[in-house]
């Protein structure tokens, strides 16, 4: 499936936050990109306007594009509870997101890539599948041929987050899923309800 694969610093000036980790450039110029960027920091925007960015901040957030974030949506509506919350649990659900979360890769990118090159497992059985949704108890870990993988090693020497709807032991390269996560667990500066309200017009 086709990624945006442009500058990722444009990306973080126009939301005018890090959403892809530590910018130097978003440091310098915290304003959107293009001729008139500075013109754009100072203009009203409409709330369908103010809607649609937050949409767009998540999904280059956590990678998807519009169908399969709109099929997510769809799923997370048909879950009891608050409907943004669903949507959020959902995507910090998926195997590569969870796989960035452990430390195992540097980037949600990154991730995606190690589980594509079947570097990746879900209960001892090999998935290279990125967006396979996990279930409470299920345990991620690295394939044995690829855990001297440099991104790896480099990743877990300097990756320091815990999040307490996860456990990882360092010396097994293993990553229990315990549950899936509360809203104010997930540090992510998303708006969610933004979202549900664009999808409810």
């Amino acid at each position: 499936m086709a990624r945006y694969t442009g500058p990722k610093s444009k990306i973080a000036r126009k939301f005018r936050e890090p959403i892809f980790g530590p910018d130097k450039a978003l440091e310098r110029k915290n304003y959107p990109p293009g001729q008139h960027g500075l013109a754009k920091k100072r203009a009203k925007i409409s709330e369908y306007a103010v809607q649609l960015m937050e949409k767009q901040k998540m999904k280059y957030t956590y990678g998807l594009l519009e169908r399969q974030f709109k099929n997510l949506f769809v799923k997370a509506s048909h879950l009891p509870g608050i409907t943004g919350d669903n949507l959020l649990k959902l995507l910090e659900s998926r195997l590569d997101n969870v796989v960035y979360r452990l430390g195992l890769a540097p980037s949600r990118p990154a991730a995606r890539q190690l589980v594509s090159h079947r570097h990746i497992t879900v209960n001892g059985k090999i998935i290279n599948i990125p967006s396979y949704t996990l279930k409470p108890g299920d345990i991620v870990g690295v394939r044995e041929k690829s855990k001297s993988l440099d991104t790896i090693v480099n990743s877990l020497a300097s990756h320091s987050s815990n999040y307490p709807w996860l456990s990882f032991d360092r010396q097994s390269m293993t990553g229990t899923f315990i549950n899936r996560p509360e809203r104010n667990q997930i540090p992510e500066n998303i708006k969610e309800q933004l979202v549900v309200e664009l999808y409810s017009k």
